[in-house]
């Protein structure tokens, strides 16, 4: 018996229900790593390298010592007998066999310090610490440092770090490639022989900066009556920040406890455990007092991991109808001076490269390449944006070079939807090979046809192919696949707490993704309760033993059944303590509205509560014989492989010719994301996607000099777009269950953010279709548009 069993009202799975979220944070009642004060806290301030790459040759902190309100100045000698560098990353503790048979990746060690004591390789590298009694006394005594240096030749450049000759940043890595793989299916090079067509493009997407509005934050406190350490860190993994202060400082994970409190925003960069988490959690056990670290902007954009920036040379076999029968991708990402996703961003490229695309015969090799700039990671999309700008710009050049319709291109290569489940030949990042479990492309693509009026534009612009006016208009098309729902697993705890309430604990902790009100949705359903009725947690790894974290379009795939399977197994358990109160079988009883009672007569009844204190342990206790006491159930769930969304996406603009400015004037959007939870969270998620999809297009790009110097600093420098840049946007929402899952969802946090680069350089093209121009390199900006011009017209 469950929730759907009543049959006297809906579900709330399926239904916009507001957030429950909302209501403090735009009050102001949001409680972030900076609001939280304890007595006594110190202030910490980094002393963080000026130079791309350098020997230390000196550092004389005894000014900086001696300085008002210094508590102390730690340097990277100071720690090097008890804090332990970064040594295992994500990806690289364990390759799965599938991967390692298919792909046979190299990952080079490349150990990374918590502050760095012999040599430096990227400006914002964090050299010494100074602990105050604040911030601003910290600071100062930051300036007081003395720190001296050796420069070492620099490398910024990936397509030059490779090349014999250049400048290595770890020594030990002699050509600068830390991580590589190769994945091929199908016979490539038979479809290459047998091709009418072969033509090669270059690729170049831009290197980021998620930027979102709260920077990183750590506040570190230690216990001593219990031995606990504690750590409130503003991260979308605080299990594995748990992890990595265990390995690094060498104490139990039962002895740290890891606390994220609100969060202004993550978008993939705060997957990664830094250096000042660990290191603050070292301090707090060492001073014995309560120790913080708020990241300013500045030191955000150039110590927070950058994302983006890959080079891909990409050759396309095609027919004379612009079938493509075969791809050869080749690709450089430049992974800045350490590489602490290895090639998850990388594999993550190889995998969805050919989108939802037939092409058979596919081979790629990925190299992650080292230089001195900040390290490369995760941003929302994390490879995906970059392989379908590569995928759909092919497909509109091909069209061109063929004098055909691109969208006439993109839907004749589409995976038919008689073809699913559809094998990819090659393995996703957990192994399993790539197999899309349902969908339907070619409808989907007709549908956003239709909405985005790119017939009647296409036959205006047959009508008038040359044009004179100074705006063009155009509309681009791009596809994306996204493999969601990524393991190895999620726990939840779902328990009645004394008052009989329902109470959901979860191992994946939200920043924006409304948890609160979609798990409490599911609970809800389980249970027959308003979702408001269900108390939700998460963030906290004291409340659920052991989980993963919040990225990778993730959370309601994983946590979502997670919690949808234990809310199942404490029902079954609350029927079955039940049916000892009320001398019914378990099979007649129905959980609904705070009481459990018997199906048909609401009035026999017990409450919540009563089952609660029937399963307290001790002679009173009303439990079935070997059942243990409690009301709490702890489940995991490990989902079998991925599960892909996917969609389309249509770009309206208008293109100056005169100034090379692009306006964006429209999105429409297709996705399917499986089953929805929420309809609302799902736009919402959409919408915050496409505006920062929107940015890497046309406006996003750090920017570094040839002596490694990063020249976008500040927001006066790496362009965001705003408010005044979100164009109007439509959605068609499709809702093919996926069966790898309870729930049937596929996730949708991250799909926004994929085509719209993509999109908008075919819309771009298309505006500008009778100059032919070659836009094959991101972003879009003002001066890009018009050297493209300029080129074209020569």
């Amino acid at each position: 018996m469950t929730a759907t069993d009543r049959g006297h009202r809906d579900e709330w799975v399926g239904r916009s229900v507001p957030r429950k979220e909302d209501l403090p944070l735009v009050t102001g009642h949001g409680r972030y790593v900076a609001d939280i004060q304890l007595p006594g806290t110190a202030e910490v301030a980094f002393l963080r390298s000026p130079m791309a790459h350098a020997r230390i040759t000196g550092i004389d902190v005894s000014a900086a010592l001696a300085g008002e309100g210094v508590v102390t100045v730690v340097t990277g000698a100071d720690i090097r007998a008890t804090v332990l560098p970064f040594t295992r990353f994500v990806d690289q503790e364990f390759t799965p066999p599938g991967l390692e048979r298919a792909a046979h990746p190299v990952i080079l060690p490349c150990p990374m310090p918590v502050l760095a004591s012999e040599r430096v390789r990227y400006v914002g590298e964090p050299v010494v610490a100074v602990v105050a009694a604040d911030r601003a006394l910290a600071e100062d005594a930051v300036a007081l440092v003395d720190v001296t240096y050796e420069a070492l030749p620099v490398v910024v450049d990936p397509v030059l770090a490779v090349q014999s000759g250049s400048p290595l940043v770890h020594d030990d890595i002699t050509d600068n490639v830390q991580a590589t793989f190769e994945v091929r299916a199908g016979d490539v090079d038979a479809a290459f022989a047998a091709a009418p067509h072969v033509e090669r493009f270059n690729y170049e997407t831009q290197r980021q900066a998620a930027s979102p509005m709260e920077t990183r934050g750590v506040l570190a406190v230690h216990t001593d009556v219990t031995d606990e350490t504690t750590v409130w860190t503003s991260s979308q993994t605080p299990y594995m920040v748990r992890t990595r202060i265990s390995e690094q400082l060498g104490i139990a994970e039962e002895s740290i406890r890891v606390v994220v409190p609100d969060m202004g925003g993550g978008f993939g960069p705060k997957v990664q455990v830094y250096p000042e988490e660990v290191l603050l959690a070292h301090l707090a056990r060492t001073l014995g007092r309560p120790v913080r670290w708020i990241e300013d902007r500045s030191e955000h954009m150039i110590a927070t991991a950058h994302s983006r920036d890959q080079r891909h040379t990409v050759e396309v076999a095609f027919d004379d109808s612009g079938l493509i029968t075969a791809i050869r991708d080749d690709f450089l990402m430049d992974a800045g001076a350490y590489n602490p996703f290895s090639i998850t961003c990388a594999y993550n490229s190889a995998v969805h490269f050919r989108s939802v695309y037939q092409v058979p015969h596919f081979q790629v090799r990925g190299r992650c390449v080292l230089t001195n700039k900040t390290p490369n990671g995760p941003y929302r999309g994390c490879g995906r944006p970059e392989a379908t700008f590569a995928m759909d710009r092919a497909v509109y050049q091909i069209a061109r070079l063929l004098g055909l319709d691109p969208v006439e291109v993109m839907a004749r290569n589409l995976i038919p939807a008689d073809a699913m489940p559809y094998p990819r030949g090659m393995p996703y990042r957990d192994g399993q090979e790539v197999v899309y479990d349902c969908g339907d492309f070619p409808a989907a693509l007709a549908q956003l046809r239709a909405l985005s009026g790119y017939d009647e534009h296409a036959r205006a612009r047959q009508a008038q192919p040359t044009s004179t006016a100074v705006t063009r208009r155009g509309i681009g098309f791009a596809s994306y696949i996204e493999g969601t729902g990524i393991g190895p697993y999620e726990g939840a705890v779902v328990m009645l707490d004394s008052l009989g309430r329902v109470v959901v604990r979860s191992g994946s902790a939200p920043h924006g993704q409304s948890h609160d009100t979609t798990m409490s949705q599911v609970a809800a359903d389980v249970f027959g309760l308003n979702p408001d009725q269900i108390i939700f947690s998460a963030g906290d790894t004291s409340l659920v033993p052991n989980g993963i974290g919040t990225f990778a379009s993730r959370s309601a795939v994983v946590a979502g059944s997670a919690v949808l399977l234990a809310g199942r197994r404490l029902e079954q358990r609350v029927r079955a303590i039940a049916s000892e109160l009320l001398e019914i079988s378990a099979e007649d009883l129905v959980v609904d509205a705070g009481y459990v009672h018997v199906r048909g007569d609401a009035t026999s009844r017990v409450s919540l509560a009563d089952v609660y204190r029937a399963a307290l342990p001790g002679p009173q206790a009303r439990i079935p014989g070997g059942t243990e006491p409690g009301t709490r159930e702890l489940q995991y769930f490990v989902p079998p492989t991925v599960t892909f969304g996917a969609g389309f996406l249509a770009a309206t603009v208008s293109v100056d010719l005169e100034t090379g400015g692009v306006v964006v004037e429209r999105i429409d959007i297709i996705h399917d994301c499986g089953r929805m939870i929420n309809p609302v969270v799902v736009e919402g998620q959409l919408q915050g996607g496409i505006l920062q999809g929107i940015g890497g297009a046309l406006y996003e790009s750090v920017v570094y000099d040839e002596n490694g110097q990063p020249l976008t600093t500040t927001f006066m420098d790496y362009l965001l777009p705003t408010s005044a840049e979100v164009p109007e946007i439509r959605q068609i929402h499709l809702a093919t269950t996926s069966d790898r899952n309870p729930l049937g969802v596929k996730g949708v946090g991250e799909a926004g953010a994929i085509a719209p680069p993509a999109a908008i350089a075919n819309a771009v093209a298309d505006a500008l279709r009778p100059l032919e121009v070659e836009l094959n390199r991101l972003p879009l900006s003002p001066p890009t548009v018009i050297e493209a011009i300029t080129r074209a017209q020569r």
